[in-house]
């Protein structure tokens, strides 16, 4: 397996530049996987990339697994998939499409004659089924480029392939159009090539509906619409029928007759056993409304939220909550008395107090990484001796930025690495982190080098390369990075917004070279503008509460936040400063820093208000670095820690540590640099001092945010699934660990015991042994019920109601 091509190195980077959204594909199947532990398996929540773009430090991360194929996750992108194999009938529905869909370039083909036509939604839309086509839409996925399991042979784009193609190129269709197509398409397959069952799901752990059989009649009716009879075989028709006698008792009658007599051989059969006769003799067992629900929504059903599937849920909505006494008790309570407190609240309440207190115990900052010299300490020197409440720490990831931003594109390493670089600084608020940005723009703004300072806030990734194209080297320093970069990750981001984050990941990865601007079809007013080895460097400040909650959402975990540099004051609240006071750096250090500015070499001769009317380099102009050497004693060990980092990425090899672990190095190497240049901006040269202070300031950023993130990110996930199995018994009752999985809360039973031994253990539930009522040998099983508060309804009281 490991020498088999990756389909994804090969073309997952192009594909998602075009705006695909992207998702690994195992060797040898048609199925989203993972490469952990040396071994493939399937990757179980791929379909949270269908409403999100693909981030670059995913395929950073998936080039690396070994064979692995390149699936597109539809939403953005539909599908119609035309899984035929005779030869012209295939390629009449093919022209079919096109000429009722728009002609589309994108074709591909796995096992010919079968193809899939690609196609770009208009607003995603859900799929649906009506074999043998299907329309794959939001929640679906398909193969773009891998080994076809059943040719043996890679999929071929036999016109114009996605990588040839971006998205906003491809033809827009709506829901109604692709179910019009599918309508008509579906109408001129001949019955010999219909499928004849109905295809039930042989995966016994899949979803099918509430564990009470019984179903509402609106529901029913709403799903068998996703499954019409067409000429179905006997077997199937028998199992339809006791899947909704199951679901509806004798109120399903007329339903099955409609549906029974909506086939074409209803009645033709010359067969006595009618849909009338057949009804009586049905005697349904393990099956009902959840078998009905599971097959339309294979089809491509979504139920209503307006529409109640379980009749159990029905009955309870229109009788009195059990807790209706308890709540009107608690109404009729003065404010003042309400002192208790829910058991479940006060478990929350402990696990905040336990994350708070991890969070105040950071790693401490080694004493040297806070003497890097030159120009940062001078930075530094001035930020903690103007603060209020100083934050050394904070301060030199500020001073790294700024002095990073002044020589962008005039110093390079050997391995011409840049000094673009990304920084966030974690403090409670109060805590001081603001300061420095302060510090550093006034400082550029006294040394007239405010052309290198971004806006303060970043509208749109149109707006930020507006100013990238007026200046190529820009500092952005955001304040409430936490709430940033929530909005601008999130599922639910405006496009305006998400293309932020996008851009600032690609303009991380084009510092040595060209930034290749947007195409616009009006070219005389908006010509494609191409941005030469831009600099980009962004230190934002955040709390803790926000920025872990932001990351909550995948923006660490899928590696793009692998580029960011996490300083973590090691203390919140720094005393009181007594010489705090107005920001008014020194002659020498606003000098130091034009000396950067100005690049390496011999210093012009100084003229008239030297560097002020500078006119700096063009977007457009190709920029020619100084190539900053490195001593020997500092090669012999920046390779020792290369080797340390290869068996540290080893380690985590195929987890989401992986892409943060694999950037230690180049941070490290961009560290160095810039402590070099701050040292001595017109003959630079990389010291073995330089080495050291780079790789322990990157050690322990990274060691910092692995750290942090295990920890706080698994109580955040911990503390979700308490949250959950609260909401499901606070809204539904007693509940078994079955109803509890139907529900939403869908965990392994490891996972289910310990949310139940938490919410048990801290006496936020109760756990009782259910009526026996599924029969001889059947075991009862365990109920589980929310504690009133103290002084209401008794706990047996609550766990008895149903």
């Amino acid at each position: 397996m490991t020498d088999a091509p990756s389909f994804m190195a090969d073309y997952g980077e192009r594909l998602v530049d075009n705006g695909y959204s992207v998702i690994p594909i195992m060797p040898g199947t048609k199925v989203p996987g993972r490469f952990t532990g040396g071994e493939w398996s399937p990757y179980p929540d791929w379909t949270r990339h269908c409403d999100r773009p693909t981030k670059p430090f995913e395929v950073d991360i998936w080039r690396r697994w070994p064979g692995c194929g390149v699936g597109i996750a539809t939403g953005a992108v539909v599908g119609i998939d035309i899984d035929i194999l005779d030869g012209a009938l295939a390629i009449q529905i093919a022209e079919l499409a096109t000429s009722m869909l728009g002609d589309t370039p994108c074709l591909r083909i796995g096992r010919a004659p079968k193809r899939l036509l690609v196609y770009r939604a208009a607003t995603p839309f859900a799929g649906r089924k009506r074999l043998p086509l299907e329309v794959l839409a939001r929640g679906q996925q398909f193969v773009a480029h891998a080994v076809h399991p059943d040719t043996g042979q890679p999929y071929v784009w036999p016109e114009d392939t996605l990588l040839d193609t971006p998205l906003a190129q491809l033809p827009v269709l709506d829901e109604a159009a692709a179910m019009a197509w599918l309508d008509r398409a579906h109408a001129l397959i001949p019955p010999e090539l219909r499928p004849r069952s109905l295809h039930l799901p042989s995966d016994s752990g899949a979803w099918r509906g509430p564990s009470d059989p019984r179903g509402t009649l609106d529901a029913v009716k709403a799903a068998l619409a996703y499954l019409p009879n067409e000429d179905l075989d006997g077997a199937s028709w028998i199992t339809m029928g006791n899947a909704i006698k199951a679901a509806l008792g004798e109120q399903g009658r007329e339903v099955w007759l409609d549906w029974s007599k909506s086939s074409g051989k209803s009645g033709n059969s010359g067969k006595s056993d009618t849909a009338e006769r057949r009804w009586a003799k049905l005697r349904p067992h393990s099956i009902g409304a959840g078998s009905i629900y599971g097959w339309a929504i294979d089809r491509g059903w979504v139920p209503s939220p307006e529409i109640t599937l379980n009749a159990a849920a029905a009955e309870r909505a229109v009788q009195p909550h059990p807790a209706a006494a308890m709540l009107a008790r608690t109404d009729a309570t003065p404010p003042a008395a309400v002192v208790d407190i829910h058991p479940a609240a006060a478990l929350l309440a402990k696990l905040d107090a336990s994350r708070a207190k991890q969070q105040a115990a950071p790693l401490p900052v080694p004493p040297g990484i806070l003497q890097p010299g030159g120009v940062l300490q001078m930075l530094v020197d001035e930020c903690v001796g103007s603060a209020l409440r100083p934050q050394p720490f904070l301060a030199l990831g500020a001073a790294i930025c700024a002095v990073g931003a002044l020589a962008g594109r005039q110093y390079r390493t050997r391995t011409d690495l840049r000094t673009n670089i990304y920084i966030a600084a974690v403090a409670e608020s109060g805590g001081g982190k603001d300061h420095a940005p302060e510090v550093i723009r006034r400082c550029f703004d006294l040394a007239k080098l405010d052309r290198y300072l971004g806006g303060e806030n970043l509208a749109s990734g149109r707006g930020m390369l507006s100013a990238l194209e007026q200046h190529p080297a820009r500092l952005f320093q955001i304040d409430e990075f936490g709430l940033f970069l929530a909005t601008v990750t999130g599922g639910r981001a405006p496009a305006h917004k998400a293309e932020i984050w996008s851009e600032l990941m690609k303009l991380y990865s084009r510092a040595k070279g060209i930034y290749r601007g947007t195409e616009y079809a009006n070219k005389k007013d908006a010509p494609r503008v191409d941005i030469h080895q831009p600099c980009v460097c962004f230190f934002g400040t955040t709390t803790p509460s926000t920025f872990w909650k932001a990351l909550e959402g995948g923006a660490m975990m899928d590696g793009s936040l692998a580029r960011f540099l996490v300083f973590v004051t090691d203390t919140d609240r720094p005393d009181r400063n007594a010489n705090a006071g107005i920001i008014a750096p020194q002659p020498a250090l606003l000098e130091a820093l034009k000396a950067i500015a100005r690049g390496a070499g011999d210093p012009p001769p100084p003229g008239n208000l030297p560097d002020v009317h500078v006119v700096p380099m063009s977007a457009t102009e190709e920029a020619t670095p100084h190539t900053v050497p490195m001593t020997a004693p500092a090669e012999a060990l920046h390779d020792r820690k290369l080797a340390e980092e290869d068996a540290w990425a080893k380690k985590v090899a195929g987890t989401p540590q992986a892409a943060i672990v694999n950037r230690l190095g180049e941070n490290a190497s961009k560290l160095a640099l810039i402590c070099a240049i701050s040292r001595d901006p017109a003959h630079p040269q990389i010291a073995e001092a330089d080495v050291a202070w780079g790789w322990a300031l990157a050690e322990h950023c990274t060691r910092t945010v692995l750290r942090d993130a295990q920890r706080f990110l698994a109580d955040s996930e911990f503390e979700k699934r308490l949250n959950k199995a609260i909401n499901i018994i606070g809204k539904h009752g007693p509940c078994s660990r079955r109803d509890m999985f139907h529900k939403g809360l869908k965990l392994t039973a490891r996972e289910f015991g310990e949310v139940i031994e938490a919410l048990v253990t801290n006496g936020a539930v109760i756990e009782t042994a259910a009526p026996a009522s599924g029969g001889p040998g059947r075991p009862a099983g365990s109920r589980y019920a929310l504690v009133p508060p103290p002084g209401d309804t008794p706990a047996e009281e609550v766990a008895g109601d149903e």
